[in-house]
């Protein structure tokens, strides 16, 4: 790469040239873990109501049946694969952060989607780069909008408006695509680029279309830019109408976009989910746990919970309708109040039955918010718990579990994958799936993996 290229010229030949062999031992290790993890969500993910919906809609329309829906025997277009397997994948709130914001959701799907176009076998080690590359790419273009707080605290849903490039840039590296057409990739994809945080006031399920949105649109924009279509080559420079100037217009860092390319991996700052919640109730719901240890008390002792928290996790996290799972799933009071209640905030804590119990509900009106606004928008909130007996707690948890300075641990991730991967698989297949892809380094077509999936 020359230094002399401009941002998109880089980007470009970070896709196209990247090696396997360029990454560390612990990225490539680390990269199996993201992509298993990913798999797990997606799975269960298939038979959430949202992906059925949009499922049905697709699948009645006809399409030819080239790529595998997870979870499922069906086939259907690299397109359509790419959104149904993202939206499964984010369905139920439990894929990876800390990327484009969810990254796997994104980049995953795109570039398994895409597989049965590639006009060659793909091995695991250029799957590996490629999920490499995409992270990369989703990441560096949020980074480049100011970070994560700057870009949603705008009302932008970051996972589409950026997720989009890293599954154009993952897609193109697995088709081989010219310099040429990968720059058209990246100014089709910011065509493609979208998603907006409005779900968050009437828990509407537009949030869970984000992620399969951002896969299609890689996916599209890779396949049109492989057929001849051009795309802008500055097009997120651009002093009009550019990708920065139209959705970052003040908080904008455009060397963000190459920042120490190729050797800061932008992956490794990933976090995989232990809680079946926005990554912003994380930090409670583990502050909560810590001090129920440290007063010796069970979650039915709390008469109280504080939680003071910045003005930007309040207006993303501090919302009261939990009524339907995507706004349970959103906010900061249900998690804390389903780990007093039933000790977690897995899955099984989001269920319908679980969002209508009356001790449940009881916990919820016991937790107050109180936002601070000297607290920064990327600040972990302060958790103070009340026993009944009139003991008070506070633990702020700067280091919420599941993030690279604090992972979940490999006993925890094979727990995670095995209890969601089953209840679309039958287990003995989930086994198989999970070995693949902790050794997909050694795998010379990754057509394996595709087959374990349906």
């Amino acid at each position: 790469m020359s230094k002399g290229q401009d941002a998109q010229s880089q980007l470009v030949s970070f896709i196209r040239h990247t090696r396997f062999e360029d990454l560390p031992v612990e990225l490539v290790a680390r990269t199996k873990r993201h992509l298993i993890d990913t798999l797990g969500a997606g799975l269960v993910g298939a038979t959430s109501q949202v992906a059925k919906e949009v499922s049905a809609v697709l699948l009645s329309e006809g399409a030819t049946p080239l790529a595998t829906l997870w979870g499922r025997k069906e086939y259907t277009s690299a397109r359509n694969a790419a959104l149904l397997n993202g939206i499964a994948a984010h369905a139920f709130e439990l894929d990876d952060t800390g990327g484009c914001d969810h990254s796997g959701a994104v980049v995953i799907p795109a570039i398994l989607a895409i597989l049965p176009l590639c006009q060659r076998v793909i091995s695991g080690e250029e799957l590996i780069t490629a999920v490499v590359i995409g992270y990369d790419v989703a990441r560096r273009v949020l980074e480049a909008c100011g970070g994560y707080s700057a870009h949603n605290g705008a009302g932008w849903h970051s996972t589409s408006t950026c997720g989009v490039f890293g599954a154009a840039a993952a897609a193109a590296r697995l088709l081989a695509l010219d310099d040429s057409q990968i720059s058209s990739a990246l100014g089709i994809a910011g065509s493609f680029s979208g998603g907006l945080w409005a779900f968050i006031h009437d828990g509407s399920q537009s949030k869970k279309l984000h992620a399969g949105r951002a896969a299609e649109g890689g996916v599209l924009a890779v396949l049109s830019a492989q057929a001849g279509i051009s795309g802008p080559g500055q097009l997120f420079t651009a002093r009009w109408g550019g990708f920065l100037q139209t959705l970052a217009p003040t908080t904008a860092e455009p060397a963000a976009l190459v920042a120490e390319l190729g050797q800061v991996w932008k992956l490794l700052r990933c976090s995989i989910k232990p809680y079946a919640s926005c990554r912003g109730t994380h930090s409670a719901i583990d502050a909560t746990g810590i001090l129920l240890e440290r007063l010796a008390v069970a979650g039915s002792d709390i008469a109280e919970v504080q939680i003071t928290l910045s003005p930007f996790l309040y207006e993303m996290c501090g919302d009261e309708q939990i009524s339907s799972l995507a706004a349970a799933q959103m906010s900061i009071r249900y998690a804390v109040a389903a780990r007093l209640v039933y000790g977690h905030a897995g899955l099984d804590a989001y269920g319908g039955t679980q969002r209508r119990d009356p001790v449940l509900l009881a916990a919820i009106a016991r937790v107050n918010l109180q936002v601070d606004p000297t607290f920064s928008a990327d600040g972990e909130p302060l958790v103070t718990l009340v026993s009944k007996q009139g003991d008070r707690l506070s633990l702020r948890v700067d280091i919420a579990l599941g993030a690279p300075a604090n992972p979940v641990n490999d006993q925890q991730l094979w727990d995670k994958f095995i209890s969601l991967a089953s209840k679309a698989l039958p287990e003995e297949q989930a086994r198989h799936l999970w070995r693949a892809v902790l050794s997909l380094e050694a795998c010379d077509d990754v057509r394996v993996i595709e087959a374990l999936l349906r």
